[in-house]
């Protein structure tokens, strides 16, 4: 055999052995990729029964109020000051009466996959049949206080303890799949894998009825703390909030590398084009009637007439059912974006850098220059971003409420009148309140919620210039220890009439508060000094 015959007998054994190892290789990575799924898949469990075992031992078990299991032999409310009322059982159809007496049994309806036979418009304290789990808001203990259960599907409609529906603004778009057969009623979600991906609390916060009004500080672990009601007694319960992990991708935070204002580090600013790593919170709000109405000063019946009322009458056990107190109300929600070690957010040894946003579709979405919206926001992810590279934790919190609340119509057309006119600063709330009725309608009495539930207890640096913000967090108990307004130089010319007007009714600068004469010469950009 030739010295070439050998040599390529060589090489062909070595290129053979060469590809086994490419295959071993590829497969060690899939199975690695494999692995880390699981891992991942692993680490949302342990979150999940880590915060179920803390949110139900780590405050003390109060005794006092009853389990909200379901018992056999559980009393029904008496009726108040009404005629007895046909039951729920009667009305939707599922039992027959006799001798004109409906069957109260409390045995579980037969599965429809539609709606009722009849409508129910509401129910009543002592209706035969209505026998919500009980709920005790701040109860010490997970189990004492129990779950929101505000579903109308059969199974659970006699076990409800709130009024509304979930998925705020879009609970319309499940009805209309149901109305449309696209959606079973009778459908139960599976939550394998859902698991919240951080860990969060519990904090004394979440056991305060004073402190956490308009959402469900258990929200995040409503499918695993009551897994027992849900199976043993057939109750749908969902959480009404949910925490994940993402990236966030957005052109000028690249440009903010680009010019040193962001360094990537490879944790949280990840690479050269400004790419973010977050964990997110998404939250659903959930109302306790007697703790908003006392945020607002008004008594809880005023508060529950004017929902019933000025929401057309869709709500109408708000008036008929005084003994639930909880109402999922039809409007947005908000958003976390948490940057750096969630753990931070709580720790008051690290410093935290807050920036609370209202959302602004027109600028924040799609880049409109009349307001300062999209800048400060950008400014706010920055500052958040860098505080958490320093060792500390930056938040930025994203609330719905589009328009000052008023929404995007109303905004359109304060935007007319102010273009079609002489759209001067001095005349900048004067416009929203000639048209709206009122300058704003955020209210931001339910705002601090979130900071109560994140266990937050000092803001050292506040990326915000509203004084409305400001005194409702002071208020509640949380110290701002230093207000940054946006720089000059992130101020778009034409939102110098927002900004400006602001200014002057009551927002925190470090510069020059504008006299009324001064305000009446900023003006903005008319229309036809647009180039279409």
């Amino acid at each position: 055999m030739s010295n070439s015959t050998k040599l390529e007998e060589t090489l062909q054994t070595i290129l053979t052995k060469l590809n086994k190892l490419e295959q071993g290789q590829a497969s060690i990575q899939q199975e690695y990729g494999s692995l880390g799924s699981t891992v991942e898949s692993i680490n949302g469990r342990v979150n999940a029964l880590a915060g179920v075992k803390q949110a139900s031992n780590g405050i003390a078990h109060d005794a006092s109020f009853p389990s909200p299991r379901l018992r056999p032999d559980s009393p029904k409310i008496p009726p108040q000051n009404h005629q007895q009322r046909d039951s729920i059982s009667s009305i939707d159809g599922h039992v027959k009466e006799t001798n004109g007496q409906a069957d109260t049994a409390l045995s579980p309806p037969p599965r429809r996959t539609s709606t009722t036979s009849k409508i129910i418009l509401t129910t009543h304290p002592g209706q035969a049949g209505v026998d919500p789990l009980p709920m005790q808001w701040g109860a010490k203990d997970a189990q004492t206080r129990g779950p929101v259960v505000v579903s109308r599907n059969p199974s659970t409609f006699r076990r409800r303890n709130a009024v509304g529906a979930h998925g705020g603004s879009y609970s319309i778009y499940y009805a209309l799949a149901v109305a449309s057969k696209q959606m079973d009623t009778d459908h139960k979600p599976d939550y394998t894998n859902t698991e919240p991906a951080a860990s969060i609390g519990p904090f004394p916060s979440w056991y305060d009825p004073k402190k956490i009004v308009a959402m469900d500080p258990l929200g995040h672990l409503a499918p695993w703390l009551f897994k027992d009601i849900i199976k043993d007694d057939n109750v749908e319960i969902r959480p009404t909030i949910a925490v994940t992990k993402a990236h966030m991708k957005i052109p000028e935070l690249e440009e903010s590398v680009r010019k040193g204002r962001l360094v990537p580090d490879g944790k949280i600013c990840i690479n050269e084009t400004g790419e973010l790593n977050v964990t997110k919170f998404a939250v659903e709000p959930v109302w306790y009637l007697p703790g908003v109405a006392e945020r607002f000063g008004i008594d809880e019946g005023s508060l529950r007439r004017s929902l019933f009322e000025h929401t057309g009458g869709s709500y109408p056990e708000l008036i008929t059912r005084n003994d639930i107190k909880l109402f999922l109300p039809p409007i947005g929600g908000l958003t976390v974006y948490c940057f750096g070690d969630p753990a931070k957010m709580s720790d008051p040894n690290s410093k935290l850098s807050l920036r609370v946003h209202d959302e602004c579709n027109g600028s924040d979405v799609f880049g409109s220059d009349i307001c300062t919206c999209r800048p400060y926001l950008i400014f706010g992810i920055e500052e958040a971003v860098k505080e958490a590279q320093r060792g500390g934790s930056g938040v930025v919190i994203y609330f719905r409420k589009e328009g000052r609340a008023l929404g995007e119509v109303t905004k359109y057309l304060v935007y007319n009148a102010r273009k079609r006119g002489s759209d001067r600063a001095s005349e900048y709330f004067k416009r929203t309140e000639n048209i709206a009725g009122v300058k704003d309608m955020r209210f931001q009495a339910l705002m601090p919620d979130i900071l109560h539930w994140l266990g937050i207890t000092k803001i050292d640096r506040m990326m915000s210039m509203s004084n409305m913000k400001h005194d409702a967090i002071v208020e509640q108990g949380i110290p701002i220890h230093e207000r940054v307004p946006i720089p000059d130089d992130m101020i778009p010319e034409d939102s110098r009439v927002e900004i400006d007007a602001k200014i002057h009714a009551g927002y925190f600068t470090t510069g020059k508060v504008m006299t009324v004469e001064e305000l009446n010469n900023v003006k903005g950009r008319a229309w036809e000094d647009v180039d279409h």
